[in-house]
């Protein structure tokens, strides 16, 4: 057990967090997606929040839309974040803010010389916007949502901007840059302002009976995950200025499929039915994560598909009290999605039934034009109340 020695107030409204995927990137045909007003957040937005205040969840994460707010270099329109700020203010909600959840403007990309400067204007121009709603308290900001995903995503399968093969490290050393700029330049205004990254978790193991050379691949590929926090830290190319400042809490993104094989991408099933000896529970997970930072940590995405909803709930909570328990600070879990969503790349595809909330009747297919609504999956709501009370 690792000993603790220091506390401090909650950061944030409840434990339990909502996060609306709020993704604007261009998917792998070129095409602008925009899931804000597709999944009917913007729409819903008051009703949204009433219904996880009904489930004591006060905290939640939202995104700007980067590509949305700046249409041209350094024009802002800030009047959609005006109204959610203002509407989360009135209902008692605490806002979590990405500034780049996998979408850049038109012009931009992570290797545009420009990308960096163009990125630490909007986040200093963001912070004006939110001090206007709310001029006191602490203001939580993920400038860039899962680095290491998206730059594997643009730079080496070319599922998005800037669509490239064998570059993921030079896109996420683009992202990276910015990143940084843009805290500096948000700090430079706003001292309160606290940083929250959001990357992957994930364990990458050999095959069985590995060889030597098969051990040493996987242990690469398995601390890579962590090349992008490391650079925040300055641990990792300290010429782009990161330092241990630079990051307030580690958030950690955690699905049913975050643990798979080298080099064949076999998936170890969650539930290790298998008893398979290279799966890892998920707060032994957290406390590598925890002893190579030594920062509070937080669970910023988790969700499962379908029926397997309540079940993977109730693990979760499972693991996160393990975790606590041996010491861990861990200082919230945050349901993402919390209202279902559709594939990036095929809209017209089944959406995935992952939220707390499906978006048509007992999760049937989407109409085209189809509104989408909301009703509660009970089982998952059953089982949430039951994975509060073991965390409580």
């Amino acid at each position: 057990m690792i000993s603790q020695t220091t506390t401090q107030s909650p950061r944030f409204n409840t434990f339990w967090w909502a996060g609306y995927e709020c993704t604007d990137q261009q998917n792998a045909f070129g095409n602008r997606v925009d899931f804000l007003p597709l999944t009917g957040h913007l729409d819903r937005l008051d009703d949204d929040y009433r219904d996880i205040i009904n489930l004591n969840i006060r905290t939640v994460r939202e995104g700007i839309r980067w590509s949305q707010v700046e249409k041209r270099a350094y024009v802002y329109d800030w009047t959609v974040v005006r109204q959610m700020l203002s509407r989360g203010k009135a209902l008692g909600i605490q806002q979590i803010w990405d500034i780049c959840h996998f979408g850049y403007p038109d012009d931009l990309t992570p290797l545009h010389p420009m990308f960096a400067r163009r990125f630490a204007a909007i986040c200093k121009a963001f912070v004006a916007v939110y001090r206007e709603t709310f001029p006191d308290g602490p203001l939580i900001v993920t400038p860039i949502n899962e680095v290491s995903f998206i730059s594997w995503l643009g730079g080496d399968v070319r599922g998005t901007v800037p669509y490239c093969t064998k570059q993921g490290f030079e896109v996420k050393y683009g992202l990276i840059r910015a990143y940084i700029e843009g805290i500096a330049a948000m700090r430079s205004v706003d001292a309160n302002v606290l940083v929250l990254t959001t990357e992957p978790l994930v364990n990458m193991v050999p095959p069985l009976k590995p060889s030597r050379q098969e051990v040493s691949a996987a242990k690469a590929a398995h601390d890579n995950q962590y090349q992008a926090v490391d650079m925040l830290l300055g641990r990792l190319h300290p010429e782009l200025g990161g330092a241990p400042h630079m990051v307030d809490i580690v958030g950690l993104n955690f699905y049913y499929n975050n643990q798979w094989v080298v080099p064949t991408y076999e998936l170890l099933p969650w539930g290790n039915e298998g008893r398979d000896p290279r799966f890892r529970r998920l707060h032994l997970l957290f406390l590598e994560v925890y002893k190579r930072y030594r920062k509070p940590i937080a669970l910023t995405e988790t969700s499962h598909p379908g029926i397997d909803r309540p079940a993977w709930i109730r693990m979760i909570a499972r693991e996160c009290a393990a975790a606590k328990q041996v010491g861990v600070p861990l200082e919230g879990i945050c349901l993402y999605p919390i209202v279902d969503r559709p594939d990036w790349d095929h809209l017209e595809r089944p959406w995935h039934r992952s939220g707390l909330w499906d978006a048509s009747p007992d999760g049937l297919d989407m109409s085209p034009g189809q509104t989408p609504g909301r009703y509660l999956s009970q089982p998952y709501a059953e089982a949430l109340q039951q994975a509060q009370s073991v965390i409580d």
